[in-house]
């Protein structure tokens, strides 16, 4: 398994294209599925746009029993618990397809295969998963997951839900209230959280929904976005719960909470994938066919403009998320076939790469809401009119930003993870971070690089950007040591440096990939996207390090690494991004689709 790359490794290891997964590498079973989705989703869920949008809850749960029948609530799910038994990618595959036409179906999807599902098939007893696991992998029951409470949120561990013991030994009775609970207007069992007398640490029970046993419910809530999902408060009073219906062992909860939450991200990122290619495609259509001044918007540099960055960040999001998807079923794989146990290989693999789990659902959920901002925009003020869909492509977006962990949380957690592992000896960050001061004294060199190969120099500067983040980072950790969680502004800076890396070099790496096996004239397009991705994410890098360095560092050590950041994120050769952008364009409008 040593060859295998650990998570957060990227930072400190080139890595080849040929060894990241894309998805021009979908298999021919893969593309059945997917197609099988889209169809699915093109027949039952866009046409009934308008239904979701007025709160048709019963819609949202007559589709899910019908995707049940249709196999994909089950992709995930070993085939011992009837489950199709499928990897890892293609779990994101069905995610991401089934998740674009609306909100409300994607996070009831979500709720159900993910943290409503996966913390019994994960966690659970040889007899609770097959009491339970075939009914929520067909759809027959549905899946709810009861953790946040009114005063306890991204703090999760400080719940006040109860669970006491009864007198004679036999059950736990499970007294307090849970608020924002998806699906749970129609499940028929929750994964509850609670605390165990004085634990430190809350314990999770699987609890079936019974209403004559102490278990009621809040009204539907009013949502800005997902309205046909649905949300309300679940109360328990004196809730019996059989003491077979504990989940792993007493104060393991808060572990199945953030690993449940760690694969609960990832999926996310997938799940706001299809809705950046809808909103684009949609935004595409009606710029070709609006005419102003007697021409097509299409036309105008300013739309041409919001069209490239949007399919930019689609094709940069989708590119990270199924690198790392791939390096997760590459460890489930690897895990397995050292005679570990599928539950314990899962586990294991994803939290393994729980840093990118957390890269990914910061930018994507960003990008998806960016882009239906600019969707809203092309369309002016048809736009902001429920007769199109991009408003509730906008509003259905705003969750993202929040469930599964704020974006802030997920910022701080990436670093945090990445330093922990360093402690660790997982990834050795302090080795390379050394190498970067010492070069920082030394003389840099002025030859100019042959960069006649493509994408010599983006790789370098890769590189380069890598260096920066190790030049800030490590001189933070010098500085503050254990103390750096307490500095949270510059932990977030850290963390857009970390994603911007991630992403660009997936793009790349994709890319060159992919030129390779056509030749980079049939991918004049995706290259383009590759640069002026990288472009932007070099800026950020700048800006982010920049605010780091003046705020944490003086005289002149300040100076020498202002001067490092200068030299780690220079050009040698400005790409011409209006040109990029007009390269990009045209295929778009040409295509009349998001067609990468």
């Amino acid at each position: 398994m040593s060859d295998i790359t650990r998570g957060g490794q990227f930072l400190v290891k080139e890595t080849k294209c040929e060894n990241v997964f894309t998805p021009e590498d979908f298999s021919e079973e893969q593309l059945m599925m997917r197609d099988s989705v889209k169809e699915f989703v093109e027949k039952e869920i866009w046409p009934n746009k308008n239904r979701f949008e007025s709160k048709d809850f019963k819609l949202t749960e007559e589709l899910m029993k019908k995707a049940g029948e249709m196999g994909f609530l089950s992709v995930a799910v070993p085939e011992n618990y009837g489950g199709m038994g499928m990897g890892f990618v293609d779990t994101c595959l069905v995610c991401d397809y089934i998740s674009g036409a609306t909100g409300s179906f994607s996070t009831a999807f979500g709720a159900h295969t993910g943290i409503g599902t996966m913390p019994i098939t994960l966690y659970g007893t040889e007899e609770q998963k097959q009491k339970y696991v075939p009914k929520l992998a067909s759809g027959e029951w549905f899946g709810a997951y009861c953790l946040t409470e009114p005063g306890a949120g991204s703090d999760a561990n400080s719940g006040k839900t109860k669970a006491v013991l009864s007198e004679d030994g036999t059950h736990y009775k499970i007294t307090g209230q849970k608020m924002w609970i998806s699906n749970a207007g129609f499940c028929s069992l929750f994964i509850v959280f609670a605390r165990i007398d004085d634990d430190k640490n809350i314990t999770g029970f699987i609890v079936e929904n019974d209403a004559t046993n102490g278990i009621t419910f809040g009204e539907e809530e009013h949502k800005l976005g997902i309205r046909a999902s649905s949300t309300r408060q679940v109360f328990f009073n004196e809730t019996k719960v059989p003491l077979e219906n504990m989940l792993s062992e007493r104060g393991n909860g808060f572990k199945i909470a953030m690993n449940a939450l760690n694969v609960g991200r990832i999926k996310l990122a997938a799940a706001c994938l299809d809705a950046q290619r809808r909103v684009t495609t949609n935004a595409i259509n009606y710029a070709n066919e609006r005419v102003q001044f007697n021409t097509p918007i299409s036309q105008f540099g300013a739309i041409r403009y919001k069209l490239a960055e949007m399919a930019t960040s689609a094709y940069a999001g989708e590119s990270a998320t199924y690198r790392a998807a791939k390096s997760i079923e590459d460890r489930i794989n690897a895990r397995i076939a050292e005679g570990t146990s599928h539950q314990e290989a899962e586990l294991k693999g994803v939290e393994e790469f729980a840093i990118e789990c957390s890269i990914l659902k910061v930018a994507v959920s960003e990008d998806v809401q960016n882009c239906a901002d600019e969707g809203i925009q092309i369309y002016g003020g048809m736009g902001f009119s429920e007769d199109t869909p991009m408003e509730s492509a906008w509003r259905d977006a705003r969750i993202a930003r929040i469930y599964e962990g704020t974006n802030e949380i997920n910022r701080m957690l990436s670093v945090g993870m990445l330093i922990k592992k360093a402690m660790k000896g997982h990834v050795d960050l302090l080795g390379p971070a050394m190498k970067v001061q010492e070069e920082l004294m030394g003389i840099p060199s002025f030859d100019t690089p042959d960069y006649s190969e493509l994408f010599s120099e983006e790789k370098e500067m890769i590189a380069k950007l890598k260096k920066a983040f190790l030049m800030v980072a490590g001189a933070a950790v010098q500085k503050f040591g254990m103390e750096l969680d307490s500095h949270q502004q510059l932990l977030m800076a850290a963390a857009d440096m970390l994603i911007e890396i991630y992403t660009a070099e997936s793009t790349l790496l994709r890319t060159e990939k992919l030129a390779k096996k056509e030749g980079e004239a049939k991918v004049e397009e995706q290259i383009a996207m590759a640069q002026l991705y990288l472009y932007k994410a070099v800026d950020i890098v700048a800006l982010r390090g920049k605010e780091s360095i003046i705020s944490f560092a003086e005289g002149d050590e300040q100076r020498m690494m202002l001067m490092g950041l200068r030299r780690f994120t220079k050009y040698t050769n400005m790409p011409n991004i209006v040109a990029l952008r007009e390269k990009i364009t045209s295929k778009l409008v040409a295509e009349n689709s998001y067609c990468f």
